[in-house]
């Protein structure tokens, strides 16, 4: 007699419940009557678009970057072999007769099923109006788990290549559900037949522009305008290096603070991202704070930056500095760094402070900023020996294109910033929508070939800047127990490019008084949040703490943003005021010459 446990019996059995459920569901499922004519034009349409597909070789596009292999993925498996295991294998199979039964006895009454695993991607009810579109889901959604479970256990890897194919395995997952797929859809297949099939051949067109792009579209291209639209803050040009220009915003109060604020964003991505439009702008509310606001926009890389380095970046910093505090003959200046820059901001104050100059920098905030990078999140993940040197491949040209770097981080939130948008534009043939974040996220700029590998394997890699004296800049080596200055730590509580555990390291390494702020949300939500919007939340330790999650165990949560959280603290740096003219309205006196209105050139140029 055959053993009922068997791996091969089992998966017999799931056959014949298969094969009873499909009986089941083709009773109950109508197919609608079509229309044929309308569909000869659509195919007719679809067909002209992948003649147009097949030429974009032809005329130089290329796809978008593709930052994981799949070979690699399955080549990780080899000689642990989770998936051969006969105990796995047959668990596998139970547990799939098992949800089967289970799903399929939800449709033998009128009632609304009430299916056992929840994903939002399948939140649509048509995923659970059919007994077909249910088995799919929950059948993939099962399998997802117990692969990932697997990944999990598998054994001969180390801590750093467990975390890799789990990230690998999960990134597959996400590109393998049954949602990318037209015919096990049931949105996209109701919208196909409502459309005469519009939607494929919207969607198709959607693709080809893409690649034609080399990009993932996320917002409406055309809808807005830097200058006209967003980043339309009143200022000048007051200062700019083949690097970097320096704008200066217009003051709207009759007084201001003495001592300016100079903000230092991510050469990653464009500055206005804390200038988006005049409600969230974090650079119109400081003005309107009476802040003299100084902004470095940076000048997205190409051949002639082919040589810039680490030192580069750092005496950009300095030069921004000293050419605020020498325009307006102030002794010092308050100093924002938002994320990449803020590492460096940690550099520069290292340098300073080695050179006897600490005292230009009156204080120092750091936006989701990290300089420990012992444990810096999944973009850990992207600077292994081979990572660095597909990334050193594509930068011959002496830069990385930006599209490169905007891949990886979509990667990271795949189903929100890729497979969403996949459905969405490719499948449903929707409009893009015109908002401005996704705009900014999409205006990528290129990176300086040899600092972007400096900076992935110095810093994410080997972490030498927690290191005293490990590097240096121009021949000053940077030990950040030398900062006294006073700092402000912001960090995002879900921030998957910045991890708060990450983030919050910076305290144990700067010797001067340190105040931390847990923002809600992420990356950029928890940083752009504008007490307008009385938006997420924030938490404050007033007690030294020596973790996160000792500072949350004794946190005090604030409903809004931390925004005026951090005003009250850079007052109480130093609150004196003077009248905000001459040099303080730059442009206003024809005296004071200007290069240029804000956003300047910069900003750009691509």
């Amino acid at each position: 007699m055959a053993d009922p446990h068997t791996p091969e019996n089992a998966f017999a059995e799931l056959l014949e419940l298969q094969a009873a459920a499909v009986d089941t569901m083709l009773t109950a499922f109508t197919p609608p009557k079509l229309d044929t004519e309308p569909w000869a034009e659509t195919f007719e349409r679809l067909q002209d678009l992948w003649r147009e597909f097949y030429t974009l070789p032809a005329r130089g596009a290329e796809p978008p970057p593709l930052m994981l292999d799949p070979a690699e993925w399955l080549a990780a498996f080899r000689g642990v072999a989770p998936f051969a295991a006969p105990d796995a294998q047959l668990a596998l199979w139970q547990e799939s007769m098992a949800l089967w039964e289970k799903v399929l006895s939800q449709y033998e009454s009128n009632a609304e099923p009430d299916l056992p695993r929840k994903d939002r991607r399948f939140a649509d009810p048509r995923w659970r109006n059919q007994p077909l579109y249910a088995l799919i889901h929950q059948t993939y959604l099962l399998f997802a788990e117990r692969i990932e479970a697997m990944a999990e256990q598998v054994e001969g890897v180390t801590g750093e290549q467990r975390e890799q194919l789990k990230f690998a395995t999960r990134t597959m997952l996400d590109a393998m559900s049954p949602d990318h797929f037209p015919l096990l859809n049931p949105v996209v297949l109701e919208r196909t037949l409502e459309t005469g099939g519009e939607n494929l051949v919207k969607g198709m067109e959607h693709l080809v522009a893409d690649l034609e792009r080399g990009q993932l579209t996320h917002s409406a291209p055309e809808a807005f305008r830097v200058g006209e639209t967003i980043a339309t803050t009143p200022g000048k040009v007051v200062f700019e290096t083949p690097l970097f220009q320096l704008i200066q915003y217009s003051p709207t109060t009759e007084e201001v603070l003495e001592i300016p604020l100079v903000i230092f964003p991510p050469w990653i991505n464009r500055f206005y991202i804390l200038d988006l439009n005049p409600k969230k702008s974090f650079v119109k509310w400081a003005v309107d704070q009476g802040i003299t606001v100084f902004m470095v926009s940076w000048r997205s890389a190409d051949e002639t930056t082919a040589d810039v380095t680490w030192d580069d970046y750092v005496r950009a910093q300095i030069a921004a500095i000293d050419h605020a505090r020498e325009r307006l003959g102030a002794p010092a200046v308050h100093a924002i760094g938002y994320c990449v820059a803020g590492t460096t901001l940690a550099a520069t104050l290292a340098t300073l402070a080695r050179r006897g100059e600490a005292d230009k920098v009156r204080s120092a905030t750091f936006f989701t900023a990290q300089v420990d990078f012992s444990a810096p999140g999944d973009l850990k993940l992207f600077v292994d020996d081979a990572q660095l040197a597909l990334i050193e491949q594509a930068s011959k040209e002496g830069y990385l294109d930006g599209r490169y770097m905007a891949a990886t981080f979509n990667l990271l939130r795949g189903n929100d910033l890729i497979w969403n948008y996949v459905v969405n534009n490719y499948l449903l043939g929707e409009d893009y929508p015109a908002f401005d974040l996704l705009h900014w996220n999409g205006d990528t700029t290129n990176l300086p070939a040899k600092w972007h590998q400096a900076y992935l394997r110095d810093c994410y890699r080997d972490n030498l800047l927690v290191v005293p004296d490990a590097l240096s800049v121009n021949g000053t080596p940077i030990d950040l127990k030398l900062i006294e200055t006073p700092a402000y730590i912001q960090a995002g509580r879900e921030d998957h490019i910045a991890p708060p555990t990450s983030v919050f390291r910076l305290l144990e390494h700067l010797s001067g008084p340190k105040r931390f702020v847990l923002a809600g949300s992420g990356h950029i939500a928890g940083v752009v949040n504008p007490p307008v919007a009385q938006k997420y939340q924030y938490w404050t330790n007033e007690a030294a703490c020596t973790s996160l999650e000792e500072f949350l165990e004794g946190a005090t949560e604030t409903k809004g943003s931390w925004w005026p959280d951090w005003l009250e603290w850079l007052n109480g740096q130093d609150g004196a005021r003077l009248p905000a003219k001459g040099k303080r309205d730059p442009g206003r006196s024809k005296s004071d010459k200007v290069i240029e209105d804000a956003p300047g050139r910069y900003v750009r140029m691509r």
